[in-house]
């Protein structure tokens, strides 16, 4: 699946929106990627995220992968989809009441080997935190693999990272923002 495709299925279900939004990151945006209306259709679903298994099959190779672990909620319907096209196990890790990431219900064991997926990242702060728990229960990331990095090659982690798709939208400090100083309403679309 090709850049233009991927960007054909985003558009087809209003996935990618253009307006004034507020990133999870904090930075303002003029476009952004709600996956969970591509994600909403099932074939849709396992088509992308199938094209994400070979291209980190291609670029990496033939990787040892026990596990998918996903941050939640984003990456869930990901790293399940992922799971299913690797035929492995899937875990998610989720928020608690300070927003912070913690791993309840699955068990880690040392020296598991996981591939950590996601929908997008602009800083790659919810994959990092998924990563650092991975780690602290023994486990090993040999991969992370994501449909759309928009952090322009600024988001870097320990392990490999592939994405179906590069994009650096445009992003600003909140007090740096134009769309902001031409008092454009700002949307908070949420994960």
């Amino acid at each position: 699946m090709n850049d233009a495709n991927l960007l054909k299925k985003f558009e087809e279900t209003n996935a990618l929106l253009n307006g004034h939004f507020e990133l999870r990151s904090g930075l303002h945006s003029n476009q952004f990627f709600q996956c969970a209306l591509l994600l909403q259709y099932p074939r849709i679903a396992g088509e992308v995220c199938e094209a994400l298994v070979n291209k980190i099959k291609t670029t990496l190779g033939e990787l040892e992968i026990d596990t998918i672990i996903a941050p939640a909620i984003g990456g869930i319907t990901v790293g399940h989809e992922v799971g299913r096209a690797l035929g492995v196990r899937f875990v998610f890790v989720e928020k608690d009441a300070n927003g912070d990431l913690l791993m309840r219900r699955f068990k880690i064991n040392k020296g598991e080997r996981f591939l950590v997926a996601e929908d997008v990242i602009t800083r790659g702060g919810r994959v990092q935190e998924t990563v650092d728990i991975v780690k602290a229960h023994g486990g090993i990331v040999q991969a992370i693999g994501v449909l759309v990095n928009r952090s322009g090659g600024k988001a870097q982690f320990d392990a490999p990272l592939v994405s179906l798709l590069e994009m650096a939208p445009v992003t600003w400090a909140p007090d740096e923002c134009p769309l902001c100083k031409e008092g454009q309403p700002l949307v908070h679309p949420g994960s």
